[in-house]
């Protein structure tokens, strides 16, 4: 198992595309903070994460607080951390956002939903997607922590461009399964550009994703994810990536920000919110499952990381969902 596939998969990663846009000039759009809508969309998740593939045409996106970019048919332009953002033909146009949009289709209603934008009966100057995924940011996220405010992806394999037509040609076609299947699609439209942009990063760049990507740190990520239950220590995983102690610990950290086990005992934190809300296993249990041998350790662990103890977080977290 790779690092990245346990990430997204442990976040409790949930996606939709939304809406399907064709825009005549004037026009302007504007997506409310994630935090705001997140709930209506998917609820029970923490956070959202929008993105926007330009199928045709031209225009301008990005926060209303930096100078807005110029996309051009191809571009996938991401905002991983919830960033309120505007789109609009030309740049400095602005508008209120209208939280009424983003919510979940009413019975009938199917996905993506179709909108017009823009001048009434004027020529299409562009066509484009959006696309929402809920997820979890807490406990530990490190995926959205390596992450800048604004991700700009050229499809440069015509993969995204292929999962978009897919979804356009699912919600043309009413078939049994397809919310199931523009999740899906959604989903995978995220990890590509994620894979685009990793594969696209300098290789001086030094963090979580990068470490992916680097040898060694690349394996001590994948060794963590693929056993978290081990009883790791810094010698055993230094001998395993084929590194000193001391070269392994200063590399781990220049690329992820904290020291091996502090790393190893934040991920098993977060796999431990995935069992205590998948099912009735005991605290005892979901601690064993996830490397510790005794209870009171694990607990402890767990309210320093989390802020509560398993049971009570597994309460609260129940009853919101």
């Amino acid at each position: 198992m790779d690092a990245l596939s346990d990430v997204l998969r442990a976040v409790r990663l949930n996606g939709a595309v939304f809406f399907d846009i064709r825009a005549a000039d004037p026009w302007v759009a504007r997506t409310p903070a994630g935090m705001d809508i997140v709930g209506a969309m998917f609820p029970g998740a923490e956070h959202l994460i929008s993105y926007h593939v330009l199928i045709s045409g031209g225009c301008w996106a990005g926060p209303p607080d930096s100078a807005p970019i110029r996309l051009q048919p191809g571009d996938v332009i991401v905002f991983p951390h919830g960033d309120t953002h505007v789109l609009s033909s030309a740049p400095g146009m602005h508008t209120p956002a209208d939280l009424s949009r983003y919510r979940k289709p009413a019975e009938g209603q199917r996905l993506p939903f179709s909108i017009s934008m823009g001048e009434q009966g004027g020529t299409e100057t562009a066509h484009f997607v959006c696309g929402f995924l809920g997820c979890d940011v807490r406990p530990f996220n490190p995926l959205l922590a390596a992450l800048p405010r604004v991700v700009r992806v050229r499809d440069s394999t015509g993969t995204l461009a292929a999962y978009v037509q897919a979804a356009l040609s699912e919600s043309r076609l009413p078939r049994i399964g397809s919310e199931c299947v523009l999740s899906r699609l959604s989903e995978l439209m995220f990890v590509e550009l994620i894979r685009q942009y990793l594969e696209g990063l300098p290789p001086d760049r030094a963090d979580w994703l990068a470490g992916l990507r680097d040898a060694h740190v690349g394996r001590a990520l994948n060794a963590l994810h693929r056993t978290p239950e081990r009883a790791w220590d810094l010698p055993s995983l230094a001998r395993h990536v084929g590194l000193s102690r001391t070269v392994l610990a200063e590399r781990f950290s220049q690329f992820v920000g904290r020291p091996p086990m502090q790393y190893l005992a934040n991920w098993r934190m977060q796999l431990a919110t995935g069992h205590l809300l998948a099912g009735s296993e005991s605290v005892a249990q979901i601690a064993n499952r996830v490397g510790y041998d005794s209870e009171a350790a694990f607990s402890r662990t767990f309210k320093k990381l989390v802020g509560s103890s398993p049971g009570q977080w597994r309460r609260e977290r129940s009853a919101a969902r």
